[in-house]
């Protein structure tokens, strides 16, 4: 699929949906054209497959459960995306993701989490980040508890999306900016059980840094940037 218009390809209140050897291609600047958008659904896997776009190449929705993705390559894009989640106040949470073997260049983020800054009943739990490789990416890894575009209906408010047992595990290669890693989470309900194991992430050849807030978990094997859970 090449130069579609908004999500490419959508998989919504679905059971069991294998995705393979998806080629999809957008402009870098293209808005809105998430590659691969999956929400209200369980059992979706999504293999090989290589996703170049103007926002996320892969985006989770709430109601999203039993997930699998693997050896898929972003850029460029936003990266893969589990939210936004957060935007309703009842809503359902996002369960048992993987993602293993992935590649990001040049992306604007790598494995991003992100909610919206305002009250929910919603969680993301359960989620396995493995085996992924960073090249030149703006956010390797990060979780965003206060996302508000345009600062439209969430100042000064706080995420209630509970975010919590999610591992990093063997991700490496180089960030665009300093801050590879950066946990923002919700001031009411603090990230919990976040595990990170053997990351190494580097900016201008030399160790990047992390950020933590409200986030709890640990750090394993060699990591770095040193963690700050």
């Amino acid at each position: 699929m090449i130069s579609g218009q908004l999500f490419l390809i959508v998989i919504n209140g679905c059971q069991n949906v294998k995705v393979q050897g998806v080629k999809v291609s957008a402009a870098g600047n293209s808005p809105n054209t998430d590659g691969i958008h999956v929400q209200s659904s369980t059992g979706v896997t999504i293999l090989n497959s290589r996703i170049g776009t103007g926002d996320d190449c892969v985006s989770i929705g709430p109601g999203t459960s039993s997930m699998w993705i693997e050896n898929v390559a972003c850029g460029p894009g936003h990266g893969i995306s589990i939210g936004s989640l957060g935007k309703e106040s009842q809503e359902a949470g996002v369960q048992n993701v993987t993602v293993k073997t992935t590649t990001f260049t040049g992306t604007e983020n790598g494995l991003r989490i992100k909610s919206w800054g305002r009250p929910s009943n919603g969680f993301a739990r359960d989620f396995l980040f493995q085996h992924a490789v960073i090249s030149n990416v703006q956010n390797p890894i990060v979780i965003d508890q206060n996302y508000c575009p345009g600062e439209k209906n969430c100042p000064g408010q706080v995420s209630g999306v509970k975010i919590s047992d999610v591992t990093y595990q063997d991700i490496h290669g180089s960030s665009a900016t300093e801050v590879a890693v950066k946990f923002d989470c919700s001031k009411k309900y603090p990230c919990t059980g976040i595990k990170l194991a053997h990351v190494k992430l580097t900016y201008k050849n030399q160790p990047a840094e992390a950020s933590c807030s409200n986030a709890g978990g640990v750090a394993s094997g060699l990591v770095q940037p040193t963690s700050c859970l």
